[in-house]
């Protein structure tokens, strides 16, 4: 009788173990609450990517595959959406998706390359002086005629811009943009971490289009981790998530053979636009055929967050924000013209949608 009491006691101490250890970790396996709508667009301002600075204030590229005047706009706490950093100089701008607000409130914008030059700018503008910071033209031989400056991520620590620029499928690749000399480097183009896979974006039952075939979308989502040690990148239909070190990206002396070579698989992913990341790794990340947010964790493991055929219409761009909050873009962008055959099928409905993070943030990824 004494031997079962004691092995009973054994094993409620047992269970009530595994119970605490459970609790203490849930808050890293599970998000604290639903994600929710905080600010409701029109055509006017259809959103492409955001930038949310550590005071708060939110910055959005209009995405321009909808046709808006302007070009970047500040979301006000009441909801209205403001040409920053005014009409003349928002409008002034060829088309821009990439947007990021650095830890120095430095707000980054990656304008395409258009015009009779080809060439794109890097734009940096001081959002506490309300003063230009930094312009870099972004041209060949760096940027090639069929180039789409697609998305960025800033680099503080060493000075260092990198942006994906999407192009066509065989010469998808980065760009490494050095912030104190204004040196433009493209690496990895044409590579099999940049290029398209050979598989259909399929949402809703539609295949989505460009240019009336198949859309073969290349190096989009691109993230950078808060020790600025690891930039995560891959192309939008694609399966695989890709790493590198940025020592490596920085390295002069490396070929692009070699750089390739350091180039690591890191996970499986969906068919995504936007990624974004946490303080512990976790790498959220747009499912763009199943109307989702997901997250790929510290173990390499791809989870679905939150599911929504209506609010979650394509996922585009994610900021973190402070507070532990994750906000990111939607805007139906299949249901445009330029993904639907030349129709515009779209609703009309845009979103920016925020949730808890998984774990601390960095303001500025």
């Amino acid at each position: 009788m004494l031997k079962e009491v004691a092995m009973y006691k054994l094993f409620k101490m047992v269970l009530m173990y595994n119970v605490f250890a459970l609790v203490a970790v849930m808050p890293c396996l599970v998000a604290a609450s639903d994600f929710r709508i905080t600010h409701e667009f029109n055509v006017t301002n259809p959103p492409g990517n955001i930038a949310v600075s550590q005071n708060g204030r939110v910055f959005m590229s209009n995405h321009f595959f909808y046709g808006p005047k302007n070009k970047i706009v500040e979301v006000l706490k009441s909801g209205e959406a403001v040409a920053y950093p005014n009409e003349r100089f928002s409008q002034s701008l060829n088309p821009v998706l990439g947007v990021v607000v650095d830890e120095k409130n430095i707000l980054w914008m990656l304008e395409t390359a258009a015009g009779r030059e080809k060439s794109g700018r890097l734009i940096g503008w001081d959002t506490e002086k309300k003063s230009l910071y930094k312009i870099i033209y972004l041209a060949l031989p760096a940027v090639p005629e069929n180039s789409f400056l697609n998305d960025l991520a800033v680099d503080r620590k060493h000075e260092a811009v990198y942006i994906t620029d999407t192009a066509q499928a065989h010469n998808s690749g980065l760009i490494v943009v050095d912030l104190k000399t204004g040196e433009v480097r493209r690496v990895l183009s044409g590579s099999k971490f940049t290029r398209p896979e050979n598989i259909d974006m399929t949402i809703n039952g539609r295949v989505v289009t460009l240019g009336k075939e198949a859309a073969r979308i290349g190096v989009n989502p691109i993230t950078i981790d808060s020790k600025n040690e690891w930039l995560y990148f891959a192309p939008m239909t694609g399966t695989k998530l890709y790493r590198l070190k940025t020592a490596d990206l920085l390295d002069h002396y490396l070929t692009d053979a070699q750089l390739a070579q350091r180039v690591e698989t890191y996970a499986d992913k969906p068919i995504s636009d936007g990624i974004t990341i946490d303080d512990a790794n976790n790498i959220y990340i747009s499912d763009i055929t199943n109307d989702a947010i997901g997250y790929i964790d510290a173990d390499r493991k791809y989870h679905v967050l939150f599911k929504d055929s209506k609010k979650l219409s394509w996922v585009d761009g994610f900021a973190a924000g402070a507070g532990n909050r994750i906000f990111a873009t939607v805007n139906e962008l299949h249901k445009s013209s330029v993904l639907n055959n030349g129709k515009d099928i779209s609703s009309g409905k845009y979103y920016i949608v925020d949730f808890d993070a998984l774990s601390k943030t960095t303001v500025g990824r």
